[in-house]
């Protein structure tokens, strides 16, 4: 993050006026503990083939109620059949196990052991994994809602995935993986490092390698999928994901767009190779960060030549894709103060007088929902057209920086098609003692 403006008064004196304007558009909702009641308000998005939904940050309980209410309802109700997550593919293969019958139930410490752990071990994700098996409970496979990663960091464990996968179908080739990937096994605990002594001229790349591992895969795939289609779509996902890691880890020294695009555009294309994987028709949801959900061509991160998996689906699905922003002012929230830290229960800051946040503050609904979709919202469009600022909160908090480390500008009717607003919100509960592990991958905001 690290981007603003300097306050300009104007907004400062309008943000009640335009509260007044934007009120009648508010929506209230019911507390999102009322899963089908709260969903309900969503099933104008029944026929979008993709539904993002972000959180303004990684550790709001409302923010993880709220995305499961709604994904329930779009699978129940409107035949959306994969939830990807932000969250690495190994293990959110666990939870995707677990949920369609494929294996038992992962235990604590399992899987999410990479900081932040909370981010996903928490009793919330762990209440909609259970909603998501007794859902699949009877039903063909075809007709499974599935659970899967979209991120870049678990080169690792991904390398692992795909030696073991090759043990049982092919020992010959599985040597010849173990090989390609002993260029990189050494820097597997740490893969910064891996791209550190790249960059400096210490090491020569592993790109080619793993690009012929890749190659393999897929080369193979018409031997190999016919004895286990969903086996092989995942060893071939992360034999993507090493090749993408081996890139990701050279390039976060060259620059932060540099990294940041990779990063999503992994995320995104991941995506889509789910969606093929499941078959024409299929309709999916994502749950990542605002900052990754919101058209990034809306904000200052994308005036900097960023670009994120929001922009992404507008580009490839036009409005068949929704993008739905979250925001809170105050409450408390799960986060750490440094990377790698223990996670801490931090109080939110009242939200500055010109952000958006601020806006909906004074609008006096504390949870609603404001849709702008649709020619006949223009004029609620222009109203939130006015660039603001807007705050983002990462799995690292800093009050004492907040200007700087958690808000930029944006545009919010052109950032996102609708926002859920709650006034005050909570932080999740995570299962057991957060520990820290792993490098500084989105280090210092974790978004």
């Amino acid at each position: 993050m690290g981007f603003a403006t300097r306050p300009e008064v104007g907004k400062i004196q309008d943000a009640d006026r335009l509260a007044d304007e934007l009120r009648p558009h508010l929506e209230p909702l019911p507390r999102p503990e009322k899963a089908d009641e709260f969903g309900a308000f969503f099933d104008r998005f029944g026929d979008a083939e993709v539904v993002l939904l972000g959180e303004a940050t990684h550790g709001t309980s409302e923010f993880y109620r709220a995305r499961a209410a709604i994904t329930r309802r779009l699978i129940e109700k409107h035949g959306f059949t994969v939830v990807a997550v932000e969250a690495d593919w190994p293990d959110a293969a666990r939870i995707d196990g677990y949920v369609r019958h494929h294996a038992k139930r992962p235990r604590r410490g399992e899987s999410f052991i990479r900081f932040p752990t909370w981010m996903w071990r928490n009793v919330e994700v762990l209440e909609f994994a259970d909603w998501l098996r007794a859902f699949n409970e009877g039903k063909s496979a075809e007709r499974h809602a599935s659970f899967h990663g979209l991120d870049v960091y678990s080169m690792g464990e991904s390398m692992h995935a795909v030696v073991s996968y090759l043990d049982g179908v092919d020992p010959e080739a599985s040597e010849r993986a173990r090989y390609r990937y002993g260029c990189l096994s050494p820097w597997q605990e740490d893969p910064a490092k891996y791209g550190q002594a790249v960059v400096h001229g210490h090491l020569d790349p592993c790109e080619a390698s793993v690009v012929k591992q890749l190659k393999e895969m897929l080369a193979k795939r018409l031997d190999w999928i016919d004895r286990d289609g969903e086996a092989w779509f995942d060893a071939a996902q992360n034999a993507r994901i090493v090749r993408a890691a081996e890139r990701y880890y050279r390039v976060m020294y060259q620059g932060s767009n540099e990294s940041w695009n990779l990063r999503d555009r992994h995320m995104f294309d991941t995506l889509q190779a789910v969606i093929a994987h499941r078959g024409f028709g299929t309709k999916a949801v994502v749950w990542a960060h605002n900052s990754h959900v919101g058209n990034a061509a809306a904000t200052g991160m994308g005036w900097r030549g960023q670009f994120n998996i929001g922009e992404l689906a507008r580009i490839a699905y036009g409005d068949a894709a929704v993008l739905v922003g979250f925001g809170t002012d105050t409450g408390t929230v799960a986060a750490a103060s440094d990377w790698g830290a223990d996670m801490e229960i931090k109080s939110v800051r009242p939200a500055r007088e010109d952000s958006y946040e601020h806006v909906f503050r004074r609008s006096g609904v504390a949870r609603s929902l404001t849709e702008w979709r649709g020619g006949e919202k223009g004029n609620l469009r222009e109203l939130l057209r006015e660039p603001r600022l807007e705050r983002a909160i990462g799995v690292v908090y800093r009050p004492e920086t907040e200007l700087y480390s958690h808000y930029f500008e944006a545009v919010l009717s052109e950032q996102f098609d609708c926002w859920v607003w709650f006034e005050h919100t909570s932080p999740v509960t995570p299962l057991g003692h957060e520990r820290p592990h792993g490098a500084p991958e989105t280090y210092p905001f974790g978004l």
